[in-house]
């Protein structure tokens, strides 16, 4: 496997480097010539020639697999390559490989098969053969990409039709513009249907090659056929109807003589031997050569959407396969057990591949790479044992009922019926095994030496209601005849004492772990007594394995307590009673595995540190004052600094330090008396970080959603935001209860509504879980459709459902004659699950309004919208759903049928490896983003993209957004085409990565859209923004702020009356959301004045510019330049009513049809508009940096005129004296050329120029790239002076958009990262100016 990763690096990278110029100008070209990569020949094995591109540090065997994937090559396997006549080592380097170099000739050799090696090819034609349909995803429950069928206006493309797809878009689509389907006009009720979320029939079927590929009823070869090398033998059906036996021997494939009835193993008379089976069935069918050349010449899809993902992400809704299956032939040539027949040691194979060097850049590719592909296919292989496992194809090796165990290629799989009860039952079992698996990731994810600390490969498959605990094998321990390491547990709460070498290396280990995940070294009381030094959680198990490595166990207690929740009567954290709130901690919880989150106990240290610095300050204050505390070097500072570690409890005396003991708040450990000031202190801190989490996280949760800074859409996002702050769920019900009793609550009703919906489909998903365990594999979709009926639909009946499955029970033969409790689910009502979801609920999340009687409630009191809620439960428990109408209202009938319900899939819980150097790269890129400098930032995002797809080929979450990154800031810089080429991939991967309707995806589509609106494809990118509405109404609904942006964009990219309908309610819904003096309203306003003005409703535009005017004035004064552009644009339309009225009254119609220039939005002022209202670029403003430019200006202005007026008096003096008339000339006319330039500025501060207002309004809406934010000032410079300030530039350039010269000279935000410089960089560009 280790092998396999090395050489998939080498050809998945080719393949990233063949496509990588859609990011433009990639790092990849720059960098060949010092990777040492050069083109060379191939030919030979009936192969046309062709030139490669390869690098001197490649493996001949890496080159071999490499050309195995082109399109020139496959499917041909079995190859060698030869330079000069002479084989080469498929171990040695190229560059090492005598007479090797740039443009030589390389030749392909045929060589052998072996059995093993025959069988790869056949799996390798078959392969190829089954080409990739357009619902194969689907079928299989992975998310498709669906950006492909919005370029399709009419019937499905041809095979030549789809080459250079997005090169060509702009070509494909209709003239006009498709007009807004009406589902997603603003007010309506109506649900987008579901069949427009993805497609039913997007392309035309691949053609047909053969009829049939099977192993042959003579198998296997008689074993005198095997001493004359038969391998094995073919049966082929081809599309003329004639019946072929082929042989499969070592020197390729041959017809034989065999029949249906007769055994004749002897070549077919005139028959060749071909390496390759494509060729012989070219040579016995001209059909299949006719097809199979056109699948040779196909276009070549670009990587992202070829290339397999990471991991596979779930799509809820699929079609039926009941008409689409199709055979791949893998089965009936015998493939699945020929090529699987020794199972991995996963353990083996990635801590192989952590130990891979990491001396270079190159070297620490080649290890992210293999740590991923090994990680995804051990990820791949749980799912894939999960299933078998459940299903009952698999016996337990241990042969226990109670425990069962099992060992499914390389996976050991557990599967505990009995749970330990101090841990809180089955639920307390399964936090222990998801507290396990964030355990494995902390400490995989520690760097440098600490990587010497291994865990085991760890996931977590939820299947047909059964977790199971998946792992690789363990490593034997070093055995006994070590005596000095007895059992190999080298550490542990019952290793007892011992004194060795290697202990005393782990012990350094777990030192140097303890000190980078801020945990306390303590001591505890041994099982006999004795005190027992501990740097972990009394669980956790370190021992040294046979293979020399030192390996951590049982890591599910790794992080502190969380004191809210502690057993009743337990030490903890009491909150200050409100009046009027019942709301208390610490309270009981159904389980005792409560830990605070690693991201919490981050930003708590972090919170902790700021407070110490203050106290130092103080400290220092009262002392005399910090500047003479410092200077006279006395002991004040140092009582000061030892003063402030006291107060914050810092663990140390004289320097701040802060760490957590796991083991405070464990139930049964003690610590030795001389412990107890430590274990106060460490009770102490833990009170304060859950008062932390109450008093500081949550309300700025709250903050940033009011913001905009985070914009939950689902479940899946709020789960996210809520961690990134360290809120763990459990805190949902206090989030509800923390939002009703603040004046924000209308404001976040959206967040009350997602939250709402998290506990009920929690609260659901664990009833299911034991729900559908019962259920006998013949019911299970009738009990998978039961429950989701009961769920959705109020006192929802189940009798007519149940009489009606045990007739299909009956019709198929199967369940009718059963056990009398073979149907016991049908029994389930929606009364009793609603009873049971409220109890669930209120015991998790102590919620004190309650769910109400049933899911209506829910509905009428905050809007959850039921199919948002499917969903969401479909999402969670792996049920795939087929892609029709559901009307979930209808109580007479079933809404949900059994034969809805296409499969259960398990949804897997795994450890995500980082990608170091690509992830470094992107972080130094939105930090030079922060300082303002476009250009280096663009730069390195193209370097960070080069590396993720080194590493990932582009396919992972953190890539995706790197290259939305990308594509804003060339946006930034004027690259519009690069934007729009980078965006389509960013789409493609973000519906294959994170899933078709992910909020990412959503936003991502309304990001292309503005980057194809900006190249002129309008059809194109209002197609974009109504799959981007549609999604959004789906996921969410309508009432969300981010359709305030979505409407926004719609408004600017559509005309007329439509384009007013979807503006006026984006400032609905930002006055609801945002608050109606808030700047993202004040902008919504302006863009509403500017559509009422083209319409000729001029009095309409003038209130509501007024509101922003108003705004303006509050927010910043009257002299602000904001509010003075407000002022000139209202004026203007103010002179425009009047001579309109004053027009009609004279009987001059006219006047009233045209409108002055600077009420015409142009282009250029619409692309400004659309990339504030989409946070691509988002102004806010200093007032100390803004005055202190105009200052600037003004002197400027002053030293210019001084100098025109000295320069003009000298001239005169000069034509006094009778001096040429040349100069005089040219002082003529550079005054001439002043006064122009005067005249134009003191026109351009005359004519106020709508374009004028997008550059002052601060737009807190963005598209926000899930997992990415920052916060800081940007663009304030440039739009105050160039619009508002008369200049000599400002006649130049009144575009908001930064040009390519001006990128890195200014600021901007992308992706929400605001750009700020510096006041001495700034001075000196405005005097360069």
């Amino acid at each position: 496997m280790r092998d396999t990763a090395k050489r998939g690096n080498a050809e998945k990278k080719t393949m990233a480097d063949v496509s990588c110029p859609a990011n433009g100008k990639r790092a990849s070209e720059s960098r060949k010539e010092d990777d040492g990569s050069f083109p060379v020949k191939i030919q030979g094995a009936g192969v046309d020639a062709f030139e490669l591109q390869v690098n001197g540090f490649w493996l001949v065997q890496d080159t071999i697999l490499t050309l195995l994937g082109r399109e020139e090559v496959a499917p041909r396997t079995s190859l060698s390559l030869a330079l000069s006549g002479v084989t080469l080592d498929p171990m040695a380097e190229l560059q090492d490989v005598k007479g090797f170099k740039a443009g030589v000739t390389l030749r392909l050799v045929e060589e052998s098969y072996s059995p093993r090696s025959a069988q790869a090819h056949l799996a390798r034609v078959q392969e190829m053969l089954r080409a990739a349909g357009p619902q194969d995803a689907l079928i299989e429950g992975r998310s498709p990409s669906v950006l492909n069928t919005l370029t399709q206006t009419s019937a499905p493309p041809t095979l030549h039709s789809f080459k250079n797809r997005r090169a060509n878009i702009k070509a494909e689509q209709t003239s006009e513009a498709p007009p807004p389907p009406a589902y997603i006009l603003p007010g309506v009720s109506e649900l987008p249907p579901l069949t427009t979320l993805l497609p039913t029939n997007t392309h035309s079927e691949a053609p047909s090659y053969i009829l049939d590929l099977s192993l042959s009823c003579w198998n296997p070869p008689p074993g005198f056929r095997k001493l004359q090398g038969d391998f094995l033998y073919i049966r082929v059906h081809t599309l003329e109807g004639k019946q072929c036996e082929i042989t499969s021997c070592p020197r390729g494939f041959y017809l034989n003589r065999s029949t249906l009835d007769v055994f004749d193993p002897r070549p077919a008379p005139s028959t060749p031997v071909c390496h390759c089976l494509t060729d012989l069935l070219s040579n016995i069918s001209p059909q299949f050569k006719h097809n199979f050349s056109l699948l040779r010449h196909r276009p070549s899809l670009p990587a992202e959407e070829v290339l397999s993902t990471p991991h596979r992400t779930l799509s809820w809704l699929g079609i039926s396969s009941l008409h689409s299956h199709k055979s791949s032939f893998r089965g009936r040539l015998g493939l699945e057990q020929g090529l699987s027949t020794q199972a991995p040691d996963w353990n083996k194979e990635l801590q192989a591949a952590r130990d891979l060097p990491q001396r270079s850049l190159e070297e620490r590719l080649q290890r992210d790479r293999a740590l991923l592909q090994v990680n995804s296919a051990f990820v791949w292989a749980v799912a894939q044992a999960a299933e078998k496992v459940v299903d009952g194809f698999v016996e337990p090796i241990n042969g226990s009922c109670d425990d069962p165990a099992f060992l499914l290629g390389g996976v050991f799989l557990s599967m505990p019926t009995h749970s330990e009860e101090w841990l809180g039952g089955e639920r307390g079992h399964r936090a222990a095994q998801r507290l396990e698996l964030r355990g494995v990731q902390v400490y995989s994810d520690l760097e440098g030496d600490l990587q010497n600390l291994h865990t085991i490969p760890t996931a977590l498959a939820d299947y047909r209601g059964v977790r199971l605990s998946a792992q690789g094998l363990a490593p034997g321990l070093q055995g006994p005849e070590q005596a000095e390491v007895p059992n190999g547990l080298l550490y542990g709460f019952s290793a007892g004492p011992l004194e060795n070498p290697a202990r005393r290396k782990l012990l350094e280990l777990l030192a140097q772990s303890a000190k980078a995940l801020a945990l306390q070294r303590h001591v505890v009381l041994g099982p006999t007594g004795h005190q027992l030094p501990l740097f972990t959680s009394v669980d956790a198990q370190g021992i040294l394995g046979a293979d020399g490595r030192y390996y951590l166990l049982d890591v599910y207690r790794t992080m502190p307590a969380d004191a809210n929740f502690l057993e009743e009567g337990g030490d903890g954290v009491e909150t200050e009673h409100e009046e009027g709130k019942e709301e208390h901690f610490p309270r009981r919880y159904p389980h005792v595995l409560c830990r605070l989150r690693p991201e919490l106990v981050k930003a708590f240290v972090q919170h902790k540190h700021a407070q110490f610095t203050k106290r130092v300050k103080e400290l220092m204050e009262e002392s005399g004052g910090v500047d003479e505390c410092i200077k006279a070097g006395d002991s004040r500072s140092t009582d000061a600094v030892r003063g402030a570690c006291k107060d914050v409890g810092s663990i140390s005396h004289i320097i701040f330090e802060m760490r957590f003991n796991p083991n405070i708040f464990s139930p049964g450990v003690q610590f030795p008396s001389s412990e107890s000031d430590a274990v106060a202190l460490q009770k102490r801190l833990l009170k304060e970080a859950a008062s932390f989490i109450i008093n500081d996280q949550i309300p700025a949760f709250m903050n940033d959603c009011v913001q905009g800074s985070d914009v939950p859409m689902d479940g899946a996002t709020l789960r996210q935001a809520l961690h990134q702050k360290g809120i763990n769920l459990r805190y949902l019900g206090h989030l509800i209860l923390t939002i009703s009793q603040s004046n924000l609550k209308h404001q976040l009703r959206h967040i009350t509504r997602l939250a709402f919906a998290e506990i009920v489909v929690r609260c659901a998903q664990r009833f299911f879980n034991g729900y559908i365990q019962g259920v006998e594999t013949s019911n299970l979709s009738a009990a998978a459709s039961h429950f989701l009926c009961c769920l959705l639909v109020p006192n929802f009946s189940s009798a007519a459902n149940g009489e009606e499955s045990k007739k299909r029970s009956r019709r198929r033969g199967r369940g009718g004659g059963g056990a009398s409790d073979s149907t016991a689910w049908s029994a389930l009502s929606g009364n009793e699950l609603w009873s049971v979801i409220c109890q669930d609920a209120q015991e998790t999340y102590r919620l004190k309004e309650g769910l109400g009687s049933n899911m209506d409630y829910l509905v009428e009191q905050y809007g959850l919208q039921k199919i948002s809620l499917l969903r969401e439960i479909c999402l969670k428990t792996g049920i795939q759903l087929r892609l029709r109408e559901y009307v979930l209202d209808n109580r007479n009938k079933a809404p949900i049928s059994p034969d809805d319900v296409l499969n259960i899939l398990p949804v897997i819980k795994h450890i995500t490896m980082t990608t170091t150097d690509a992830t470094r790269m992107f972080q130094a890129a939105q930090h030079s983003l922060q300082k303002g400098l476009l250009e280096q930032a663009y730069e390195q995002l193209k370097e960070a993209s080069y590396l993720f797809g080194r590493v990932c080929d582009d396919l992972h979450p953190e890539a995706c957004h790197c290259l939305s990154l990308l594509a804003k800031v060339a946006y930034l810089q004027g690259h519009a085409a690069e934007a729009r080429s980078v965006q389509l991939r960013v789409v493609v991967i973000s519906e294959r990565v994170l899933g078709f309707d992910h909020p990412n995806t959503i936003q991502q589509y309304v990001l292309l859209a503005v980057y194809l609106f900006a190249g002129g494809e309008t059809a194109l990118a209002q197609r974009c923004l109504y799959r981007a509405k549609v999604l959004l109404l789906t996921v969410h609904g309508a009432d969300h702020p981010y359709t305030a942006v979505i409407d926004a964009s719609l408004g600017l990219v559509l005309q007329g009356e439509q384009s007013l309908r979807y503006i006026q309610n984006a400032l609905k819904l930002n006055g609801s959301f945002r608050g109606e003096t808030d700047l993202t309203t004040a902008l919504t306003h302006h863009l509403l004045a500017q559509r009422l003005c083209v319409t000729g409703d001029y009095r309409g535009g003038m209130n509501h510019e007024k509101e922003a005017h108003s705004i303006f004035q509050d927010k910043w004064g009257e002299n602000h330049p904001q509010t003075k552009c407000s002022s000139d644009f209202l004026r203007n339309i103010t002179q425009q009513a009047v001579r309109v009225e004053r027009s009609i009254r004279q009987g001059g119609v006219e006047l009233s049809d045209t409108l002055p220039e600077s009420l015409v939005p142009s282009l250029d002022t619409t692309l400004e508009q659309l990339a504030l209202v989409n946070g691509i670029l988002k102004t806010s403003y200093s007032t100390r940096i803004m005055e202190f430019k105009e200052k600037l200006k003004e002197r400027k202005a002053a030293e210019e005129a001084e100098k025109t007026k000295s320069e003009s008096s000298e001239s005169i003096n000069e034509n006094e004296a009778s001096e040429p008339q040349a100069s005089n000339g040219e002082v003529t006319g550079d005054a001439t050329s002043n006064g122009e330039q005067t005249k134009e500025a003191a026109d351009a501060s005359e004519k106020s120029d709508h374009s004028n207002m997008n550059g002052e309004i601060e737009s807190h809406m963005h598209n926000r790239d899930c997992g990415t934010q920052n916060k800081s000032d940007d663009e304030e410079h440039r739009s105050d002076i160039s619009k508002c300030v008369p200049t000599e530039s400002q006649s130049k350039s009144s575009c908001i958009m930064l040009s390519s010269n001006e990128a890195q000279s200014e600021s901007a935000v992308v992706n929400g990262k605001e750009c700020v410089v510096s006041e001495g960089d700034l001075e000196k560009r405005v005097e360069t100016e």
